[in-house]
């Protein structure tokens, strides 16, 4: 077990946000993660997993110790005619699983593809996009709880599953760490093309025969055209979580706003964030799309997504989002969330 002081984090998050972790170490395996946990540093000080480092916002120095999470590992555990179980270990890279699946025709998770970060990672947010959750293939997680270092598994019903939430952003938020997730995977796919731009992609494509290979090259295609590659531009990917509201409130915002698009659901009206982020804007300007201010702006292609173009600090970044959600709250008395943790 290597611990080493004052290494900065900037190679460890796609905003580049060049941040001092107090203490850092790696671990390959859950027994190196055992016996960080046991150590006498991790039981006098807050313990930061890091997986991609893709929803994390650095905003001062980390006083603490920061633990990268680089377990490796596929196994297959059962399987019928219809399904397979497939657990990945928690450092896998989470689009890297996506193609392992959509090489052996496993289907269910093809519609998110390149999505950045950990599988570990994925549960915590309940990752998702064009009409797929994480919670959709979703059979188990496993889990070392950080003071007890007890091993827990928890499985689909004990995860409190919602919109981009779990119950380990609830009720047990930072107190376990995810070292495997098993995923329930079919080997007779529904194709899911109904969401967003994917059937029209998979036209221009030349696609007459869907498969979830098709699937997942339209969804990357389409991912690529709209968000900057975080090797090139810092950024997050989403920032904002697409809110969610009664009907009442909806109705009324659509009397002034007719074109407002929506999507209803159990929980109410979800109205794109990207939306609303670009229907109001800073005082010279009618959209924050495209706005930009030194090193730190809005992407032009995706509202949602805010970037660091070279040296912005992330407390330039949150300074921003502070300032377009109390813009789209007074706009249309909506208060957005946000999808990355700020550190």
């Amino acid at each position: 077990m290597k611990i080493e002081e004052q290494i900065s984090l900037q190679p460890y998050n796609t905003f580049h946000i060049d941040a001092t972790a107090e203490y850092f170490t790696v671990v390959q395996n859950e027994q190196e993660l055992a016996e960080v946990l046991k150590s006498s540093l991790a039981q006098e000080h807050s313990i930061y997993m890091i997986g991609g480092g893709s929803n994390i916002l650095l905003t001062q120095p980390v006083d603490g110790l920061v633990v990268l999470n680089k377990m490796k590992g596929v196994t297959i555990i059962q399987e019928d005619d219809e399904f397979i179980d497939v657990k990945f270990a928690g450092g896998e890279n989470w689009h890297e699983c996506v193609l392992w699946c959509v090489d052996h025709n496993f289907g269910g998770i093809e519609n998110l593809s390149l999505i950045p970060g950990t599988i570990g990672a994925a549960p915590i947010q309940n990752i998702g996009a064009y009409g797929v959750e994480l919670k959709d293939v979703f059979y188990e997680a496993e889990a070392i709880h950080i003071q007890t270092h007890e091993r827990r598994i928890f499985k689909h019903a004990e995860c409190d599953f919602g919109y981009r939430s779990s119950i380990f952003k609830t009720t047990l938020k930072g107190q376990y760490i995810i070292t495997s997730v098993t995923l329930r995977l079919s080997k007779n796919p529904v194709f899911n093309t109904s969401y967003g731009n994917i059937q029209q992609e998979l036209d221009v494509m030349g696609i007459t025969t869907c498969s979830i290979k098709a699937i997942s090259d339209a969804v990357i295609r389409i991912r690529q055209s709209k968000l900057p590659d975080p090797n090139v531009i810092g950024n997050a990917g989403s920032f904002f979580k697409n809110p969610v509201i009664d009907i009442d409130a909806f109705n009324a915002l659509l009397m002034q706003f007719p074109d407002m698009p929506s999507y209803k659901n159990e929980h109410g009206v979800k109205i794109p964030a990207a939306w609303l982020i670009e229907h109001c804007g800073p005082e010279n300007s009618s959209s924050w799309k495209g706005f930009r201010e030194q090193d730190f702006g809005v992407h032009s292609k995706q509202a949602l997504c805010l970037v660091n173009y070279s040296d912005a600090s992330g407390l330039d970044i949150f300074n921003l989002s502070e300032r377009i959600i109390t813009s789209v709250q007074h706009a249309f008395n909506i208060t957005l969330e946000r999808e990355v943790n700020i550190w």
